[in-house]
C-alpha cells in the first residue's frame, strides 16, 4: 500500500499491526555524512514513541562513526565496499544472515536503493516503509513521512540527542589554542563547487564584524577534511590567533561534539552544515547551487541565505 504525506510523493509502505512495546526496528541510510545525520533527530523521535524497542541502525562503514557516537541506537552495523556499489552490495549480503538473526519486524528504509532495498526483501519484515527520494520537500520531512507511514503515530522532533561522551575533541580544542572562556564561532567554507561557494574575503570580513560588534570574547575554528586546508591558510592570514584550526584532525564523531558547543556556525551547504542544525547549535547556511528546496537547515534556531531566486530552490547551475 502506499501513505500520502501533504506535498509528498506516495510513500511505498506496510504499516506495522504488532504490539508497540517490544517492536524490533532496523533503520537503514548508507549515505552521505550530511543526510545520515540528518536522520537522527526523527529516529530519535521515534524512540521516544517506541521506548522499549529495539532499535538498530544499517549504514556505509564510513558514515558510522556519528551514529555510534549518540546514545540512541542499540547496535550499529556497517557495510564495506568503499565508492563501490557493486562492492557495497556483496558486503550487504554477507551482512544478511547476521542482520536475519535479529528477527527483526519492521524496517525503516531511509535510503531506498538497490542495496537498501535489497536488505529489506531479504530480512522479510512484517513492516516496511521507503523513503520519497523525489518531492521537493525537505529531506528531513521526507524522512518523518517515511516514518509515520509505517503508522505509530506522530514524531515529534527536538534536537535533543545525547552523545555517548559529550566531552569528544575538546582536548584536540584546547590543544589548537581554545581557552576555554571564548565563544566559539565555527566557519566551514565546505561547499564542494566554486557555484557553491562564498568568497573567502567574506568569511574573513564577516569574522572581523563578530569580532568588533561582540559583547563576548571569540574565537573561530574550522573543522572538516583536510582539503580545507588552503581555506585554512587564507582566514588564518586574516584572522591570526582568533582562529583556531582542526581541519583533518577530528573524528565525524568528534566534529559532531565540537559544532555543538558553537554560539553560531557559517557554513556552506556540506556534511558539518547538517550537524550543526540537527544538533540544535545555530546554524546560518549559505547555499548557492544547491537544492535548497531538499537541503536547507530548518528550526527556530537556523536559517537558509540563497543566491537561487526560483522560488522552489532547485538552482544547479550557479
Amino acid at each position: 500500500m502506499t501513505y500520502e504525506a501533504p506535498d509528498s510523493d506516495p510513500i511505498n509502505a506496510k504499516p506495522w499491526r504488532g504490539p508497540e512495546s517490544r517492536a524490533r526496528v532496523l533503520a537503514i541510510r548508507l549515505q552521505a555524512v550530511g543526510d545520515t545525520v540528518l536522520t537522527l533527530p526523527y529516529l530519535q523521535a521515534l524512540r521516544r514513541v517506541l521506548p522499549d524497542a529495539t532499535l538498530d541502525f544499517l549504514t556505509r562503514r564510513e558514515m558510522a562513526d556519528i551514529p555510534k557516537s549518540v546514545a540512541l541506537f542499540d547496535h550499529v552495523f556497517e557495510i564495506g565496499g568503499g565508492r563501490s556499489a557493486r562492492l557495497q552490495l556483496l558486503s550487504a549480503l554477507a551482512l544478511v544472515p547476521c542482520l536475519w538473526a535479529q528477527r527483526y519486524e519492521l524496517v525503516l528504509d531511509l535510503q531506498r536503493n538497490r542495496i537498501s532495498r535489497t536488505v529489506r526483501a531479504l530480512l522479510r519484515p512484517a513492516a516496511w516503509s521507503e523513503f520519497d527520494r523525489f518531492s521537493p520537500r525537505l529531506a528531513g520531512e521526507r524522512t518523518r513521512s517515511t516514518i509515520e507511514a509505517v503508522q505509530l503515530g506522530s514524531l515529534q522532533v527536538y534536537p535533543d540527542l545525547a552523545l555517548r561522551q559529550s566531552h569528544a575533541g575538546v582536548e584536540k580544542l584546547r590543544a589548537a589554542g581554545w581557552d576555554d572562556a571564548s565563544e566559539l564561532v565555527v566557519l566551514n567554507p565546505a561547499g564542494a563547487f566554486p557555484d557553491r561557494s562564498w568568497p573567502l574575503a567574506s568569511y574573513a570580513a564577516f569574522a572581523e564584524l563578530w569580532l568588533a560588534e561582540s559583547a563576548r570574547a571569540t574565537q573561530f575554528l574550522m573543522l572538516g577534511l583536510p582539503e580545507l586546508a588552503p581555506k585554512t591558510r587564507f582566514l588564518k592570514e586574516r584572522l591570526g590567533d582568533r582562529l583556531l584550526s582542526l581541519v583533518g584532525q577530528t573524528s565525524p564523531g568528534e566534529a559532531f561534539a565540537l559544532v555543538r558547543r558553537a554560539a553560531l556556525v557559517l557554513a556552506e551547504d556540506s556534511g558539518l552544515m547538517h550537524m550543526a542544525w540537527v544538533s540544535g547549535a545555530p546554524t546560518l547556511a549559505l547555499f548557492g547551487a544547491s537544492r535548497r528546496a531538499w537541503s536547507r537547515p530548518h528550526g527556530s534556531y537556523s536559517d537558509c541565505l540563497s543566491a537561487c531566486g526560483q522560488p522552489d530552490g532547485t538552482c544547479m547551475d550557479g
